[in-house]
């Protein structure tokens, strides 16, 4: 029976080993109890969340990426106040802080769909809709995660990077987008391992910061939308 009741969260501005640490619990309980409902007959129901968080500024290097996209040392790294972590989500290295909405649903798949890049077009499909609500038209850019604008030429940017992982089903970690930004930070890196591309936020678009608890709740609403999630407010 598929659960499609998700509580919602904000956690605001948080230290992201504490909210990589939280999230792990999370991720944990829900495969623990899909696993030991394999071995009762009375089926209880898995739980679905969406985070919504902040995070002091802060590099992060997936699975697959390359140490060398980090372009700072440790002195770099103190100079810029900011710190580093090599995690288990997918893709190369990103960056994350204030002014970002993260975005991290922990969600049972088989409450929705079980099949991981329809999972993450369907995040996408959130950002390129909430971008319509501001006027600017989003896209994919192909071979590659993520929501672009003017991907289908030359000036093609990068307004939000995703990176997940998935166990049995069960998604952590997320996406990143750009709102009011401090786009300096990208210069430190090869965000997402791609070289020749731009990276962008909404303030820089639209010429002055926007309001990010606007832009969190028609965020929320589209991915509810999407998902055909039933939100839960704790």
């Amino acid at each position: 029976m598929q659960n499609k009741d998700v509580i919602f969260q904000d956690w605001g501005l948080v230290d992201y080993e504490e909210s990589w640490n939280r999230q792990e619990e999370l991720f944990a309980e829900t495969i623990a109890l899909k696993i030991d409902n394999r071995t009762h007959e009375r089926k209880i129901p898995t739980k679905n969340y969406l985070i919504f968080v902040e995070h002091p500024h802060v590099y992060t290097l997936g699975k697959s990426g390359k140490p060398e996209h980090l372009l700072l040392d440790e002195e770099g790294l103190k100079a810029k106040h900011a710190r580093y972590y090599k995690i288990n989500r997918g893709g190369d290295i990103t960056y994350h802080g204030p002014g970002q909405i993260v975005g991290y649903p922990i969600l049972d798949l088989d409450n929705f769909f079980t099949d991981i890049h329809r999972y993450l077009r369907t995040l996408e499909e959130a950002i390129i809709l909430t971008l319509a609500d501001y006027g600017l038209k989003a896209d994919r850019y192909p071979g590659y995660t993520g929501v672009w604008l003017e991907a289908d030429n030359e000036k093609a940017r990068k307004i939000c990077a995703m990176g997940v992982r998935s166990s049995r089903w069960v998604t952590m970690h997320g996406f990143a987008f750009n709102v009011n930004s401090e786009l300096d930070y990208f210069n430190n890196i090869v965000p997402c391992g791609i070289e020749d591309k731009a990276v962008t936020s909404l303030s820089r678009e639209l010429g002055e910061e926007q309001d990010i608890t606007e832009v969190k709740s028609r965020l929320k609403r589209h991915i509810g939308q999407v998902f055909q999630m039933n939100f839960i407010e704790p």
